[in-house]
């Protein structure tokens, strides 16, 4: 018996069955030491290291341009007017306070942020209930004319707001509500109903079938079943499309510069922070302004730190099935 047995003298095995060494070299599944496959797969490893580099330093310097404004304002605050422009990047040397209590009092930015939160807070409530049962209806129910009413609230996305200043202005005027808080509202609201009707209609979608069926089969009317059961299941789109609005309501600066022209009192926290700013003149109180700015940004920034779990949570719902 020889030393070294071939593979084809051994029982049931023929030549065809003798394996290759070029297959042999072919590594498996998970890779081997050599051939094409392995070098593939550390070349796209390291594409997909570069990338990933690549990406997430474009996200931190995104990030900085982003926030260090917003940062050097908030700084700037608690300044005085000779430590703005004596050192711009530094850190204050003593925190003024006084500048945020003179803002609000003496600039009458308590007024304009009380104004600001009566007539948002209002117009949120209205859009997000009109827009709910718009678009929970346009979504879940087949009739004449539902293509068209969709279209037709996606089409308001399209309008520029600024060609309907003119007549809206003498429509708000023949109905006397310029300068009240119920005009502005209901002008609100209408800026708003068309991306909440879209963003919402394509999220009711997503909503599974089943559970509104199971309701009506237990007795619940259409609008029971709406409220008690579609709306809770529908909170993350709905606290998504709220801060969307929220943010563009709360720093909506023309639609109350147009309507908002006869007392001053009813003034928005946008209009203050441009009078405060246009009074100044050549001789200015800047530290009372990055205050009032500050105060304008803060009610925005902390709903969106309260709720950005909720927010992305609603964004991919809303694409899934």
């Amino acid at each position: 018996m020889s030393a070294q047995t071939d593979p084809a003298d051994l029982p049931g095995v023929t030549k065809e069955q003798e394996p290759s060494p070029a297959a042999a070299r072919v590594p498996g599944p998970r890779g081997g030491t050599g051939g094409a496959g392995g070098a593939r797969s550390a070349g796209g490893s390291s594409e997909g290291k570069t990338l990933n580099v690549f990406s997430h330093g474009v996200l931190v310097i995104w990030g900085l341009l982003v926030t260090m404004p917003l940062l050097w304002a908030v700084v700037s605050s608690f300044k005085d007017d000779t430590e703005i422009f004596g050192s711009p990047w530094g850190l204050p040397s003593v925190l003024h306070f006084d500048n945020w209590s003179r803002a609000w009092d003496k600039a009458n930015m308590g007024q304009y942020f009380l104004n600001s939160v009566i007539v948002v807070g209002g117009s949120l409530i209205g859009t997000m209930l009109l827009g709910a049962m718009a678009a929970y209806v346009l979504a879940r129910f087949d009739f004449p004319g539902n293509r068209f009413l969709y279209f037709l609230f996606v089409g308001g996305m399209g309008f520029p707001v600024i060609l309907a200043l003119v007549p809206l202005f003498f429509v708000m005027k023949n109905m006397a509500l310029l300068d009240t808080y119920h005009g502005l509202i209901l002008v609100y609201i209408a800026y708003s109903l068309p991306f909440t009707v879209f963003f919402l209609s394509g999220f009711f979608k997503t909503l599974p079938t089943s559970v509104a069926e199971a309701a009506l089969i237990d007795g619940a009317s259409h609008t029971r079943t709406f409220f008690q059961v579609m709306l809770p299941m529908a909170k993350p789109g709905l606290i998504s499309v709220g801060i969307f609005n929220f943010l563009g309501q709360w720093n909506q600066y023309l639609l109350p510069t147009v309507l908002n022209v006869g007392d001053p009192d009813k003034k928005m926290l946008t209009q203050g922070l441009v009078a405060l700013a246009v009074s100044q003149g050549y001789k200015g109180d800047w530290s009372g302004l990055f205050a009032g700015l500050t105060i304008a940004m803060l009610p925005v920034l902390a709903a969106y730190i309260i709720f950005q779990r909720q927010v992305v949570a609603g964004l991919t719902a809303g694409a899934l099935k």
